[in-house]
């Protein structure tokens, strides 16, 4: 379901199909991304870990399914006074959509 400022919510679903955590975003993506940024991040991008990340469509039966993985960088030169030397980064890759039957 579309909100009036265009994003989405989604679900974070675990093993068991529980939803704990929902996140928001214009694209299942950009969802995942916010889900991924709170991984347990890995000492570089080569050494982290890949988590499947699924993620339910609020108002429908579609789940999204990601992989993603975060790590520890420097933050950048021009970084604003307020963030702290090292920063965590994500990403993610779309392996694909399933339909729930509940």
């Amino acid at each position: 379901m579309v909100r009036e400022d265009g994003k989405r919510n989604f679900a974070l679903r675990d093993e068991n199909g529980d939803e704990e955590h929902e996140y928001s975003g214009n694209t299942p993506r950009q969802a995942a991304l916010k889900a991924a940024r709170r991984l347990e991040p890995a000492s570089s991008e080569d050494d982290a870990d890949r988590i499947e990340l699924r993620l339910r469509e609020k108002g429908t039966d579609k789940v999204h399914i990601y992989d993603g993985w975060a790590w520890r960088s420097s933050a950048p030169d021009n970084k604003p006074d307020w963030m702290p030397e090292t920063i965590t980064e994500a990403n993610v890759s779309k392996k694909g959509i399933e339909h729930l039957e509940e």
